[in-house]
């Protein structure tokens, strides 16, 4: 694979900022109709886009579905939609800023069960910016304080959820090419949220909000394109470290559309979190140099 880290890096800016718009607009939708509803339309496109491709790639839907692991494949998909439907609803009662503050913790969650889970091994350094990195959640969720929010709880669960999903991801590269986890990623959530859909249907009232609708599938689409363009031009870390600007722009859209307010105390947390995950991310990159 090429490495091309200027036109990796440019993309996965521009990922970033993608993702962080998809979110302001689930944020806006979600103020007005159920997260349900916003993510079912949401999901819906996004697994024709992942049925389309598939088809297209060598071999179409017959190879790609075929996989060594079927039931956690499709338990990945369930999480993934799942853990997307709680985010939401963390953007709706908590606000981008805060709620992706405490997103910002998910890679460290994966290091820490990397270990339990996948037997991989970590050293001092690396559980030294684990632990940082959590006092940077507590710091932003500062419990035991009259300002503690109970709706943090949803944006860390949400978090939890990603970061099993990101572990669960890793555990199935193992017998599964990355196009049919991409595969029951789409459609086994598209399936799941879809049984939902009776007990939480509500019809979207102006053109307006269709509109709206119609932008956030095609964000949702185009962040994955992106994203799958990304690590084909350039190594995963080389650009994993700027994945960390979708809290920038999610900050920035909550602070100038939403009106929310960067607390300082968050913006303590989140750097904890940022600088130590950063550095877990570097001292694998140097583990895995000597490995080789």
């Amino acid at each position: 694979m090429t490495n091309n880290a200027r036109l990796g890096i440019t993309l996965m800016i521009a990922t970033m900022f993608v993702f962080a718009a998809q979110d302001g607009i689930s944020k806006h939708l979600a103020e007005a109709y159920n997260v349900m509803i916003v993510v079912i339309f949401r999901y819906w496109f996004f697994a024709a886009f992942v049925v389309a491709r598939s088809a297209s790639l060598k071999g179409g839907l017959r190879r790609v579905a075929k996989s060594g692991m079927p039931k956690v494949q499709i338990f990945r998909g369930v999480l993934l939609v799942s853990e997307i439907c709680v985010m939401v609803l963390g953007f709706k009662l908590l606000g981008l800023v805060e709620a992706h503050a405490i997103f910002a913790a998910y890679p460290l969650i994966v290091a820490a069960l990397s270990g339990p889970v996948l037997g991989e091994s970590l050293g001092w350094r690396r559980w030294t910016a684990i632990g940082i990195g959590f006092v940077g959640v507590l710091i932003i969720l500062r419990p035991g304080f009259a300002v503690f929010a109970p709706e943090a709880l949803i944006s860390l669960t949400a978090t939890l959820m990603f970061a099993l999903y990101a572990l669960l991801t890793r555990y199935v590269a193992r017998a599964d090419s990355a196009e049919t986890s991409f595969f029951y990623t789409g459609v086994a959530g598209a399936i799941a949220i879809t049984l939902t859909a009776p007990f939480f249907w509500e019809p979207m009232t102006t053109a307006g909000d269709w509109g709206w609708m119609v932008v956030l599938c095609i964000f949702g689409a185009s962040g994955h394109f992106l994203l799958i363009k990304t690590y084909s031009v350039a190594e995963a870390g080389t650009v994993q470290p700027f994945a960390y600007l979708q809290l920038v722009f999610a900050s920035a859209i909550g602070v100038i559309v939403f009106g929310e307010t960067l607390q300082f105390w968050t913006a303590v947390g989140a750097g904890l979190i940022i600088g130590s995950g950063l550095y877990a991310l570097w001292r694998a990159q140097v583990r895995a140099a000597k490995a080789s």
